[in-house]
C-alpha cells in the first residue's frame, strides 16, 4: 500500500511522526499547534495545491478552547471535507473524530462526531472514530495516553496508528469517488 498522504490539523497531528509510523506512504504533515478549524478552512489551498492522493484530517479541540459551539465546529469541517471534495475530486477523505479531552468536554465531542459520522459519507469521505480506543467511559481522554488531558503521548500516538492503520487500508482499497451529495447551508 503506498501513495501520498496530506495530514491536515492542529497539534496533535503537527506531533505526529506520520512519515515514520507510515513508511509506505508519502507524507506531508500539514498540522499546526493551535490551529483551529478557521485556521484549518485559510490553509486548503495548500492542500489542494498538493494534489495529495488522500487528506487525513483531525481538528476542532482548539475552537473547544475558544468556547466555539459543537455546531460552529461542525459547520467549519463540513466546509472543509465540501471544499476538498469540490477541489480535490479524486482524492480519498478521511475524517477523524475529535479526540477526547477534560470530561467537561466530553458531550459537545460526542455531539460534533456524531455530526461528522453522518456527514462524511455525503462528500464521500471515510470516518475513523477514535473515541472507542482514547477515552476512558466518563468521556476524558485516557490518563494513560496523556500527560495534561489534551495533547496525545507516546502511549496515545501508538493506540492512535492501531486505529489509523486499518482506515487507510481500507480507504486505498477503493477507487476515490468522485461525486458527492451537495449540501446547501442556509
Amino acid at each position: 500500500m503506498s501513495g501520498s498522504i496530506v495530514f491536515l490539523g492542529d497539534g496533535l497531528t503537527a506531533a505526529g511522526r506520520w512519515e515514520e509510523w507510515l513508511p509506505t506512504f508519502e507524507v506531508q504533515n500539514l498540522g499546526v499547534g493551535g490551529d483551529t478549524t478557521d485556521e484549518a478552512i485559510a490553509r486548503l489551498d495548500s492542500v489542494a495545491s498538493m494534489e495529495p492522493d488522500a487528506v487525513v484530517l483531525l481538528i476542532g479541540t482548539n475552537d473547544l478552547g475558544w468556547r466555539r459551539s459543537d455546531e460552529y465546529v461542525v459547520r467549519n469541517i463540513e466546509t472543509i471535507l465540501v471544499t476538498l471534495r469540490k477541489r480535490l475530486p479524486h482524492t480519498r477523505l478521511l475524517v477523524q473524530s475529535v479526540l477526547p479531552r477534560e470530561r467537561e468536554f466530553a458531550t459537545t465531542i460526542r455531539s460534533i462526531n456524531r455530526h461528522l459520522r453522518q456527514f462524511a459519507p455525503t462528500q464521500h469521505a471515510q470516518y475513523l472514530d477514535l473515541w472507542p480506543a482514547m477515552a476512558e467511559p466518563d468521556g476524558e481522554l485516557s490518563a494513560a495516553f496523556t500527560n495534561d488531558r489534551l495533547h496525545v503521548n507516546d502511549e496515545g500516538y501508538a493506540a492512535w496508528v492501531v486505529e489509523l492503520g486499518p482506515a487507510l487500508e481500507t480507504l486505498f482499497l477503493h477507487a476515490p469517488t468522485t461525486t458527492a451529495i451537495p449540501i446547501q447551508h442556509a
